[in-house]
């Protein structure tokens, strides 16, 4: 099964680019790169700013199938 990065289609679903993002951390551009291509990850600080700036839950980036996880707590 191919790993999907969440934070790279979470700026896809929200029409932002990897370049706003790291405008928006002060970090260089490489460093959300790296994030995008699963090369490093950011720490949970990091992942909760992100989670601020892009208007989602912070499962969203981390939970592989994150619409289908909210119908299966829906249903219990």
């Amino acid at each position: 099964m191919e790993l999907v990065n969440r934070i790279k289609m979470v700026l896809f679903e929200k029409k932002r680019t990897s370049k706003w993002l790291s405008e928006q951390l002060g970090v260089n551009p490489s460093t959300v790169s790296k994030w995008c291509t699963n090369t490093s990850q950011p720490d949970v600080a990091c992942l909760l700013r992100i989670a601020d700036l892009l208007e989602v839950d912070i499962k969203e980036l981390l939970v592989r199938e994150y619409k289908q996880y909210l119908l299966s707590q829906e249903s219990k």
